[in-house]
């Protein structure tokens, strides 16, 4: 059963009251088959009337009228017809009315809310204890169930030959100009996710549903998440895009100092356009690492391992391949453009040459 709110047209015109007469029941021909409408004590219908093609029943179990054309216009611009209200005769969409609903869509639309999940008494089973969640913990899942409830997430997966970039690396971790820092591969992957950044310039925004904008970033900020005895806290690089290797490689040496000695501030930890994820230490392989919002794309670092590769020719050779999970916000970033990203990315890191100190 469905409950019709609004005038029903025949296959010509929508009917004035005085030419409509009142029923309680019709039964529905040609769109909707051998369905029976219930029918408001106030609404008026011709009889023997039928649904036009242009018209569907919504979740609000009212018809809906629009032409073709205004659904093709809702479609490309990511709106439901079925919620919006139409000002025209009997209740018809127009273009206006569809433009309306875009611009208050998030007045319109609010996210349904989650109802905590309701605990049993553990007690029936064995003894427990509670402890509170720290202030980080409590920031971390607010900001992850946020981004997951907001951002559509796409990961995607690729390997990179890091055989060459790392023996180089190796051959220049004592380079003077290093100073004491260390040169792992997280210099060279945030240097290499700074110049990705600056040519798919689609990954350094941020969405504000709130004016339906896109806000550019003109400045490259990197966070590196890190893992720490409070929680995770991800401390940001700031204008990475203007600093050399060496330059990354020391700022890290102090962001894992402070945090060490419970000194990040919170300035430290804002301000980020991308973060990088690495748990290559803890033996992880691929994995979806959750976008830290309000940024739109988030690279996963697993652990590089030897394994055989086609050398092309007659045999297979060892390679030291890295796993990297690349996931952004669908809403602003097509799968083409995040698949570039990561070639990019891949491709950076199998050129030596890209491990350039100054």
């Amino acid at each position: 059963m469905v409950t019709i709110d609004t005038t029903t047209v025949d296959n010509q015109s929508i009917p004035s009251q005085k030419e409509a007469s009142e029923v309680n029941e019709l039964t529905m021909k040609e769109d909707i088959t051998d369905s029976n409408i219930v029918i408001n004590n106030n609404v008026q219908v011709t009889e023997n009337s039928s649904l036009s093609t242009n018209t569907e029943i919504n979740s609000q179990n009212r018809i809906v009228f629009a032409s073709p054309s205004i659904r093709k216009l809702a479609r490309e611009i990511g709106v439901n017809i079925q919620l919006v209200q139409g000002s025209g005769l009997g209740g018809k969409i127009s273009e206006d009315d569809v433009k309306l609903f875009s611009r208050n869509i998030d007045k319109s639309i609010q996210p349904s809310s989650v109802t905590p999940l309701q605990l049993p008494d553990f007690g029936k089973w064995g003894d427990y204890k509670e402890d509170s969640m720290s202030r980080i913990r409590k920031t971390t899942a607010s900001n992850i169930a946020q981004s997951w409830g907001q951002s559509p997430h796409v990961t995607l997966f690729q390997k990179a030959n890091i055989t060459a970039i790392d023996a180089f690396r190796k051959e220049l971790k004592n380079h003077k100009d290093l100073e004491g820092a260390k040169l792992t591969m997280m210099p060279i992957l945030i240097r290499g996710v700074s110049l990705a950044l600056k040519e798919y310039q689609n990954f350094n925004v941020s969405i504000d549903m709130k004016n339906n904008k896109i806000i550019t970033k003109n400045f490259i900020n990197v966070g590196v998440a890190v893992d720490t005895e409070r929680g995770l806290l991800v401390p940001v690089i700031k204008n990475t895009i203007d600093k050399t290797i060496v330059d990354i490689a020391h700022e890290l040496m102090d962001v894992s100092e402070k945090s060490r000695d419970k000194k990040l501030a919170l300035d430290d930890m804002r301000g980020g356009n991308f973060t990088i994820s690495n748990l290559g230490s803890l033996n992880t392989s691929f994995f979806t690492p959750i976008i830290n919002p309000p940024e739109v794309g988030i690279l996963g670092v697993g652990r590089a391992l030897l394994e055989p590769v086609w050398n092309g020719n007659d045999s297979f050779v060892p390679e030291l391949m890295m796993p990297l999970s690349l996931s952004f916000d669908h809403r602003i970033i097509d799968g083409a453009d995040g698949a570039a990203f990561l070639n990019w990315i891949v491709q950076f890191l199998q050129n030596p040459e890209s491990l350039i100190l100054k």
